[in-house]
């Protein structure tokens, strides 16, 4: 583990010639992306972005506001990009990447060198649904499972884990919900859109509305599966990942 709190590389490797950058959706954490280094190239190295209020940093309060997000991520940032990088998002962790290579852009004139973004509806669309992060809790955990089925039913069984899972994923689900897209140029690099055929709360359309953040081409592939596809498709999320980064790694 990396000794930044803020990083999570699960196989720290020496010789990578390239890193990849992971953001997991609202509830999860660096774990997600555990098994990934197994399944891409061999120069490639997963560094898993860790937010406060989840595993190992569970007793700290959870972020609420994508700014607070965002300069903690970047600054948190600034020693692992001596390699060229990429960046993966899924769902929520689709937006916050967004917003960190933007505010990479800004501040420090550096750039991924491809966004992949996962089950996440293009940032100038408004959220269809309302938003429930203020709910009392009965309706708050009825509303996840409704719309994502995004709880694991051992959670729903154990009341204590519920009860510490609640602050991270209620502090989660305000920070898109909250969230406000300011107008930029378009970024440089390429954007790679990934989606759920039978995803019920991101659509094709929502999907290929990425293709306006880039002046490079954007490029979608949909998966089998709902708004969580990438835990049964892992494999094949990972080898379409593998073959974009091939290029980069000579």
């Amino acid at each position: 583990m990396s000794p930044n709190t803020w990083l999570v590389i699960p196989k720290p490797n020496p010789s990578a010639l390239f890193r990849l950058f992971c953001f997991s959706y609202a509830g999860g954490g660096a774990v997600v992306f555990r098994t990934w280094p197994h399944d891409l190239p061999a120069d490639v190295e997963v560094c898993a972005v860790q937010l406060p209020g989840r595993e190992n940093r569970v007793r700290e309060t959870p972020l609420s506001r994508m700014e607070q997000v965002v300069q903690n991520v970047a600054q948190a940032m600034q020693t692992q990009l001596n390699l060229p990088f990429a960046f993966f998002g899924h769902s929520l962790g689709g937006l916050i990447c967004f917003e960190v290579a933007r505010h990479l852009r800004r501040e420090f004139g550096k750039a991924p060198e491809r966004l992949f973004i996962s089950a996440r509806r293009a940032p100038h669309l408004r959220e269809p649904l309302p938003p429930i992060h203020h709910l009392p809790e009965p309706q708050f955990v009825a509303e996840i499972r409704r719309r994502y089925n995004g709880i694991p039913q051992a959670v729903l069984q154990e009341p204590d884990l519920l009860r510490i899972m609640l602050p991270m994923m209620r502090a989660d689900f305000a920070i898109f919900e909250t969230y406000e897209h300011a107008e930029e140029e378009p970024l440089s690099c390429p954007i790679t859109v990934f989606g759920g055929i039978h995803d019920a709360t991101v659509n094709r359309a929502a999907l290929e509305a990425w293709h306006q953040h880039t002046r490079n081409a954007c490029t979608l592939h949909m998966l089998p599966g709902g708004h969580f596809f990438l835990r049964d498709e892992q494999e094949s999320l990972l080898r379409i990942i593998g073959a974009k980064l091939q290029p980069e790694l000579g």
